[in-house]
């Protein structure tokens, strides 16, 4: 158990991981902060108050109001983040892998026609018998 848990972790997929994990973080700190020092200020500039933000009261008190003004930030975020992912992560992952595809020297093997990989297997099959 011991030895495929080793495995799993030196396969490389769990570091990718960590990696993208962390870079999630850094890139959720930093949108976050220009949403809290650009987004909000902008938003609260159009609703008309920096106390509450953009929205409405549902009864008299403010544990019942609804902030709108939260909401467009939080998908202005979510927007930018995606964004910055994208062209920074993204982008340049599917162009070292189409040119590693189409590098010059590497030959992908030819694809066998399912009816000789079939006679093959049948072949195979055959020749263990005793």
């Amino acid at each position: 158990m011991l030895k495929g848990f080793k495995d799993f972790l030196m396969r490389g997929n769990v570091v990718d991981l960590a990696v993208g994990i962390a870079i999630g973080v850094a890139f959720t700190t930093l949108v976050g902060a220009f949403g809290a020092s650009i987004i909000n200020p902008l938003v609260a500039s159009i609703g008309g108050g920096n106390d509450m933000g953009f929205g409405f009261s549902i009864t008299g008190s403010a544990a019942s109001f609804v902030n709108i003004g939260l909401l467009i930030n939080a998908i202005i975020v979510f927007v930018v983040t995606m964004a910055v992912i994208y062209v920074a992560i993204v982008v340049p992952v599917q162009k070292m892998q189409s040119l590693r595809s189409t590098a010059p020297g590497v030959d992908e093997p030819e694809a066998v026609p399912e009816d000789t990989a079939l006679l093959r297997e049948i072949r195979d099959a055959l020749a263990r018998r005793p």
